[in-house]
């Protein structure tokens, strides 16, 4: 599938991991990228997890550092609604940053609040850093080890790809949703039933 020359494959991986990451809940191009490349003996397995890992944390970077800015792109209702729930994550900040990066769950739920709620930079880029390591060798030691065999169940009968690319784009309508959604719940109620501290507004935490 990739018969140009290795350094080639890895500068189109940092390229597609990248853009890919800064797109807001979809990562999916980079890691069907990451796992197909990592198939067979053509590229350097470590190679490939730390480009992958390091290109993602770069692009969270970016999507942390303009929620960092939050009050000049969301009105002050909806930081006032948000505020409960920033706290929260902001308690649990590099272990939530760290669970995020580390599993296929869409991180930037986690991401887009941490830094509306000013969490420290420096440790977030190292739990982000961290988290994408783990899921990177992950995907690259399961694609090299079970090959196409774990694809192909899926694909063998897919004669046009229209449909995946479809699936994929439903797939980030659905997590905008998501986001949207959570920019607009009312979460003094919600967090004030159990986590009452969060409604705390002089609690910096």
């Amino acid at each position: 599938m990739f018969s140009f020359a290795p350094d080639v494959g890895y500068s189109l991986l940092a390229l597609v991991n990248f853009f890919g990451s800064l797109i807001p809940f979809v990562p999916l191009p980079g890691f069907l990228l990451l796992a197909t490349m990592s198939v067979g003996n053509q590229y350097d397995l470590h190679i490939l997890a730390l480009v992958s890992a390091i290109t993602a944390t770069v692009a969270k970077q970016i999507i942390f550092y303009v929620s960092y800015g939050g009050r000049k792109i969301i009105n002050e209702k909806t930081r006032k609604r948000m505020r409960p729930f920033e706290r929260l994550i902001k308690r649990y900040g590099a272990g939530a940053a760290f669970f995020a990066a580390a599993t296929p769950i869409p991180d930037d739920l986690v991401y887009v609040p941490l830094g509306l709620a000013k969490y420290s930079p420096r440790r977030f880029f190292i739990a982000t850093l961290t988290g994408k390591i783990v899921l990177s060798y992950a995907i690259v030691f399961i694609s090299h080890n079970l090959g196409l065999s774990l694809v192909e169940p899926f694909l063998e009968n897919v004669d046009d790809a229209t449909p995946v690319y479809i699936g994929i784009i439903v797939f980030g309508i659905m997590m905008t949703s998501v986001i949207i959604l959570l920019l607009r719940l009312d979460w003094a109620k919600i967090l004030g039933k159990f986590a009452p501290w969060t409604l705390d507004e002089n609690n910096k935490d």
